[in-house]
This record gives structure tokens, C-alpha cells and sequence, in this order.
């Protein structure tokens, strides 16, 4: 009932196109200032989202984009765009959302989606889902999804522990540092996209 290589190849990918690591900067700088509370349940929320459209993707991905005509290309350069945004947004210091909706736009948009969410992680498990032939596969598949998402969770967290340690200062150090980290993943997204883009045509 459980096939090793498979569960091992896709959580690896996931972990790479994911990097936990990574995200733990850029979630220190867009939760810094909320209580720990609702920074908890930000990571909380980040990983629901994103395990939500990793689900709903990776069992109707493929009808999904044919349905709206658009092509995994396209979704590459509109979500590598979206983070280019945020990124301009935390390098000029611009991060700040209205008081009514931030706590969730935050945890929506860009945490759950496109930065955990992203198309690579969507592609991935779109082509997992395809050609994991067999209940074992399937079974893999989906165990390396969930435990992808307990691993970010887990990593968000208590990557909040940081925030006590570099107190205001140091945020606003991660912020900028996560802007410059984002801004290069987001124009690699949107660099991939296109050549996607040209080897296709």
C-alpha cells in the first residue's frame, strides 16, 4: 500500500520548489507586528490554503486549465508577476494592508498562494497525480502532499521564535532580505514561464 520512490521523489520536489527554509524570512517579515497569536494562526491558515489548491489542482489540474484555456506557461509568468509585486512592495517598505483585512490577505495571498502554492509546486503535483498509476502510487502521492504541508507548518511555527531574538530591527532587516529572495524566485518564475513559452511555439 505504500510505494517508497514514489513518496520519496515527489517530497523531495515538493521540498525543493517549497523550501521551508527559504520561506521562513518572508513569513518573519509579513507577520512581524501582529501578536503571536494571530501569527500562529497565519501559519495555520498559509498552510490550509495551500494545501487546498495543491489538492484541488492535483485532483482536477489538468481539466481545470483546459477548461480556462491556460496553458501551465502562462500560470508560471502570472504567478512569478503577483510575486514580483510583493516583492517591490517589502524592499520600499509598502507592506502594510488595511487593518480590517491583512491578518487574512497575508495568510492568503502571498503566503498560501502563490509563494507555497506556487505553479511548480501545482505542476508537480499535477504530473505526480497523472503518473501514479495504482492505489500504492496514489496512496504515495498524497502521503507526500500531506506530510510536505505538516513540514511548513511545523517550520512556520516555530520560526517565530526568531522574531523574540531580532526584535524590531532585525525585522526589518528579514523584510528587506526577504524582498530581494522573492524578487529573484519571481523573476525566475516569470524567465521559466517564457521560455516555456518559446520551446513551445
Amino acid at each position: 500500500m505504500f510505494d517508497a520512490a514514489v513518496f520519496g521523489s515527489l517530497f523531495l520536489t515538493l521540498f525543493v520548489i517549497m523550501d521551508p527554509p527559504g520561506i521562513t524570512p518572508i513569513f518573519l517579515a509579513l507577520t512581524s507586528g501582529r501578536p503571536a497569536k494571530v501569527q500562529r494562526a497565519m501559519a495555520w491558515q498559509a498552510v490550509a490554503v495551500a494545501f487546498g489548491v495543491i489538492t484541488v489542482f492535483g485532483l482536477l489540474g489538468q481539466q481545470i486549465l483546459d477548461y480556462l484555456h491556460v496553458s501551465i506557461p502562462a500560470l508560471m509568468i502570472a504567478g512569478g508577476l503577483l510575486l514580483l509585486l510583493i516583492a517591490l512592495d517589502l524592499l520600499t517598505g509598502k507592506n502594510e494592508e488595511p487593518t480590517q483585512t491583512k491578518d487574512v490577505n497575508v495568510a492568503l495571498v502571498p503566503l498560501g498562494m502563490p509563494l507555497l502554492a506556487g505553479p511548480g509546486a501545482i505542476v508537480s503535483v499535477i504530473l505526480a497525480v497523472q503518473n501514479a498509476h495504482g492505489a500504492s502510487a496514489q496512496f504515495s502521492v498524497w502521503a507526500a502532499i500531506v506530510v510536505m504541508h505538516i513540514v511548513l507548518w511545523l517550520t512556520m511555527r516555530y520560526s517565530l521564535l526568531i522574531i523574540r531574538v531580532i526584535k524590531d530591527g532585525g525585522v526589518v532587516l528579514v523584510t528587506r532580505l526577504a524582498g530581494m529572495m522573492l524578487s529573484a524566485i519571481a523573476v525566475q518564475q516569470i524567465i521559466n514561464g517564457i521560455t516555456s513559452v518559446i520551446r513551445g511555439s
